[in-house]
């Protein structure tokens, strides 16, 4: 995958997860793969983060495992070591961009206001993230950018839900969102990977 655009084209649903453990990341995947998602987003909030992203980079080839809150060069470079498909940052710096792209990996960067996506446009990036999506503005925001920028298409994130998630991927500028709800922390911290595995199966319907 070299276009941060193929994001888009897996599924209505990108899973945004925060793993506390590192042997969670492999049986998680798997059962988000048996529910029909390959794309996950390991978000780079724990210790334990680039451990499992490393892991399901070796060892579930299938998935498209990905790095999110990728917040400084750094953070940049050591997912990119760890065998990150992309990258996803929460908003985004100059310094982080020009690091974003030294990877080679795709990414998508975030914004949350109309002076950032045209900044972006403006060094040719089109596939975008929405942070905080329900924050910011939500569907009417991302419905009045599509006409001034219509090249521009978004992952909206940040405090989606099911019911909320069917409207987002209406929009003619949504290419996929970003959802936390289907790795809920106390399935994952007891291992109820059929949980998961059925909330994945539920979200590959949402289109």
């Amino acid at each position: 995958m070299n276009d941060p655009q193929e994001l888009f084209d897996h599924g209505p649903v990108i899973p945004v997860v925060v793993l506390d453990e590192v042997g969670h990341g492999v049986p998680l995947a798997r059962a988000l793969l048996r529910g029909g998602i390959r794309v996950v987003e390991v978000t780079l909030r724990t210790p334990a983060a680039l451990g499992a992203l490393e892991r399901i980079a070796a060892e579930v080839p299938d998935a498209v495992v990905g790095a999110g809150t990728v917040t400084s060069p750094d953070l940049a470079q050591d997912a990119a070591k760890a065998g990150a498909a992309f990258l996803v940052t929460p908003g985004t710096t100059e310094s982080l961009l020009d690091a974003a792209e030294q990877t080679g990996l795709p990414f998508l960067p975030g914004v949350a206001t109309v002076s950032e996506a045209m900044r972006l446009a403006e060094r040719g990036v089109t596939a975008l993230k929405f942070f905080p999506a329900e924050a910011a503005g939500g569907v009417p925001f991302l419905r009045s950018l599509a006409g001034p920028l219509p090249g521009l298409r978004f992952c909206p994130t940040g405090g989606i839900t099911p019911a909320k998630a069917g409207a987002y991927l209406a929009l003619p500028n949504v290419g996929c969102v970003g959802g936390s709800w289907l790795t809920p922390q106390d399935a994952l911290a007891a291992g109820d990977w059929s949980r998961i595995e059925a909330l994945a199966r539920e979200a590959t319907s949402l289109r």
